[in-house]
């Protein structure tokens, strides 16, 4: 414990000092969470109540001085990067993020390695990066974000963010034909997989605290709505809305595989992968301590 706040401390620097770096060569950078997602609206800007985003295409702009807009608080001012507003979410940031499209370029996602020799045979070579699971393309030139073009690709441009893995090899090529082509087909419709959520049964093994299944209709109801009527932020909103059916109903028990796969439906439908929908479940179930 008493090496904590060092270890922190430095990672904080760390973080810090790349995104300086990487704004100085043109990149709008922001600080992504441990689990790689963005930093949470905080209270004035939750649920757009703040009138608008900037960069985005809604009302506004907010005015807010924090990083918790997603790829819209991306950014190569040095001041916004190094102020007091931004200085907690670099000390709990987990890795550095940047808005491809804000750079001028495109990011094809290869999330597994059926996905990057598909690309080795139906695109041309461009700079790459390794990821955990895949690669990165990098393609010089934005264009429209869509995540499940096929099986195991997204496309990230304009209106959303890629984590920072380094420089890469290889020398960035113009984007092709080929890539945008696969933002003008469907995506990939998955069927969500069987879900079973395991969750501690209510004190004293006793029945639903909620008494009607009507309530529980309606909180799955709200959830598909909000997620099918999010016009951005959709991973944000995705994991928000499992994060609110989880609280209320994630501990009694009542929550059916068809409960969820309703959710995770809803969230596909607007272009979320199955992998992204099963992983803002579990972070949702982990905040919460399930």
């Amino acid at each position: 414990m008493t090496h904590a706040t060092p270890v922190r401390r430095e990672a904080r620097t760390g973080h810090l000092t790349l995104a300086l770096h990487l704004a100085a060569m043109g990149l709008p950078v922001l600080p992504l969470r441990a689990g790689k997602g963005p930093i949470g609206n905080c209270r004035t800007c939750a649920d757009n109540a703040c009138g608008g985003r900037p960069n985005m295409k809604t009302p506004g702009p907010c005015a807010c001085p924090r990083p918790c807009h997603a790829w819209a608080a991306a950014t190569t001012d040095p001041s916004i990067l190094t102020s007091p507003a931004w200085a907690t979410a670099w000390r709990d940031a987990g890795v550095v993020g940047y808005h491809p499209g804000g750079a001028g370029v495109t990011v094809v996602d290869l999330d597994d390695a059926a996905a990057v020799n598909w690309a080795r045979e139906n695109l041309p070579p461009t700079r790459t990066v390794a990821t955990t699971r895949g690669e990165h393309w990098i393609y010089r030139g934005a264009m429209r974000s869509v995540n499940g073009v096929r099986p195991g690709v997204d496309l990230k441009s304009t209106m959303s963010y890629a984590r920072w893995l380094g420089p890469g090899t290889g020398a960035l090529a113009d984007l092709p034909e080929a890539v945008r082509a696969l933002a003008e087909k469907a995506p990939t419709t998955v069927r969500p997989a069987p879900c079973t959520v395991t969750v501690p049964a209510p004190g004293g093994g006793g029945p639903c605290r909620h008494r009607s299944p009507a309530y529980l209709e309606r909180g799955i109801a709200m959830g598909e709505q909000r997620i099918t009527e999010a016009v951005s932020g959709v991973h944000a909103t995705v994991y928000r809305t499992f994060l609110a059916v989880l609280s209320v109903h994630g501990r009694c028990g009542c929550l059916t595989e068809a409960h969820i796969g309703r959710l995770f439906t809803a969230a596909q439908a607007k272009g979320e992968t199955l992998r992204h929908c099963t992983d803002a479940w579990s972070n949702a179930a982990t905040t919460l301590g399930m």
